[in-house]
């Protein structure tokens, strides 16, 4: 069986959104083009590395560029899209890899998500190398999205994502860990709950 790409080159839309409350939110990227909507899911972690990442490699290429790339500083409030996601929001994946490249002739940003995969090995010298087979294999390996971006498009991607990240529950102010609606119990204060 051959493997399937899901190849936004450009999409007309790529986000990162949430379904479900805080607490209990699932995150997922979401490509669009025309009516076909691609959806797969991934952590929070992440989410929030892709677009800390993706803010990186911009910096990187306007450097290298002196100013000359067709990068934003900042993520134009032209290409913003604070809109939710579209729905029926369905799950082609889970991802496990991703991956980030500059296509300087281009002039694209170019992410690549993979599914996750289980491997079986014994040993980490097993598991390296049937992951490097993984990784080589174009042809067969599992479900992967696709998508290249212009520095915009890349610039608001990383903004909306760390936003969707941040908006989430508020920290303890003594632990910095996430509080729930129904209560907290900080390491902190060993366990203890004033007014109980």
């Amino acid at each position: 069986m051959s493997r399937q790409v899901f190849l936004f080159d450009p999409p007309d839309r790529f986000v990162a959104g949430t379904v479900g409350l805080p607490g209990r939110r699932t995150f997922f990227l979401q490509a669009v083009a025309g009516s076909r909507v691609t959806s797969v899911a991934l952590e929070k972690t992440q989410v929030a590395a892709l677009a800390e990442r993706m803010d990186e490699l911009l910096d990187e290429v306007v450097r290298r560029s002196g100013g000359s790339a067709a990068v934003p500083a900042v993520a134009p409030t032209e290409v913003a899209d604070t809109g939710p996601l579209d729905t029926p929001v369905e799950e082609e994946f889970r991802v496990g890899t991703m991956a980030l490249a500059w296509d300087g002739e281009e002039q694209r940003m170019i992410v690549e998500a993979q599914a996750l995969v289980e491997l079986d090995a014994d040993t980490e010298e097993d598991l390296a190398e049937a992951e490097e087979r993984l990784l080589q294999d174009e042809e067969n390996g599992p479900p992967m999205l696709r998508v290249r971006l212009t520095g915009a498009q890349a610039r608001a991607f990383a903004k909306r994502a760390l936003d969707v990240v941040n908006a989430g529950r508020p920290p303890c102010p003594l632990c910095s860990l996430p509080l729930d609606p129904e209560g907290h119990v900080c390491p902190r204060q060993n366990g203890y709950r004033r007014g109980a």
